[in-house]
């Protein structure tokens, strides 16, 4: 395990990670900034059971605002509900994560609020439709693999949310989730088409080529305020070329020391998976 470890590390690590550190995720979202994108910076961990772990998470987001501020650079950030103390008490989480937007909020930086597995759903939805009403700068991501998503995202829109739309790293049972990439990609598409109808402001984010060209045809007929987001170090020359192109584009950047069960999650998913290996080889 340790030898695999090991080489994963040297194959992923330094291409999806930014770093260790804040001034590595400061860097590399530099270096973005220059492409003509935005980055989404995230701090790596979730499924936090520790206070201590919650609330080195809170700090170091807090620490992240202020650099950015400091660096003057255009960045967003994502937090996780299950790194902000959700696994402890849904209070815990919702205060944290209040206490991040208000800071954020003052320093005008954007926070989205990432979505895990199908069982946070409710309690990730419920913390980020309170913080929509006092204000605005946050936003959410759903999952198409999900299908609940329809019924969330219709109510999200009438809400005005601002919406990241993924297919989702994680896995459910039938009842809850598809289960194959077919299916999961039909729902995409359907979620797509009702953000571009019913939506003022959204981010597709995939690296689905026939995805992103059917968003760049609906948003042809409906002109709406949409970006495009992508993982760093992945299919970055098609972020790139779509930044070049004038649309609005983000890359999500991890960074922290905590980057195996992203990157194994990054590796799990099928769909991705021939992007994965390009990127790895150096042709993302």
């Amino acid at each position: 395990m340790m030898v695999c470890s090991g080489i994963l590390e040297r194959l992923v690590a330094g291409r999806w990670i930014a770093g260790p550190f804040i001034a590595d995720a400061i860097t590399r979202s530099k270096r973005i900034n220059s492409l003509g994108i935005r980055p989404i910076i995230n701090y790596l961990g979730e499924e936090f059971s520790s206070e201590t772990d919650v609330n080195d998470a809170v700090a170091t987001y807090i620490k992240l605002i202020s650099e950015i501020r400091k660096s003057r650079i255009k960045a967003d950030i994502s937090l996780k509900a299950s790194q902000l103390g959700l696994r402890i008490s849904e209070g815990m989480f919702m205060g944290n994560y209040s206490r991040i937007v208000a800071e954020a909020r003052r320093n005008n930086v954007f926070v989205w609020l990432d979505m895990e597995s199908a069982a946070d759903v409710d309690a990730t939805i419920s913390a980020y439709t309170a913080q929509l009403k006092s204000g605005d700068g946050v936003g959410i991501c759903i999952q198409s693999y999900l299908k609940r998503s329809g019924s969330d995202i219709r109510s999200l829109s009438k809400s005005g949310a601002v919406i990241r739309l993924v297919k989702g790293a994680y896995s459910s049972t039938r009842r809850l989730a598809y289960q194959s990439r077919l299916e999961t990609t039909a729902n995409y598409a359907r979620l797509m088409k009702y953000l571009f109808s019913h939506a003022k402001e959204f981010v597709i984010a995939t690296h689905d080529p026939g995805m992103v060209s059917m968003a760049q045809r609906l948003n042809a007929a409906h002109r709406k305020h949409v970006g495009y987001a992508m993982l760093n170090g992945i299919s970055n020359k098609r972020a790139i070329k779509l930044a070049r192109e004038g649309n609005h584009v983000e890359i999500y950047v991890p960074f922290g020391t905590r980057w195996l069960s992203y990157s194994y999650r990054r590796l799990k998913e099928a769909s991705n998976l021939s992007l994965v290996l390009r990127s790895v080889l150096g042709g993302g």
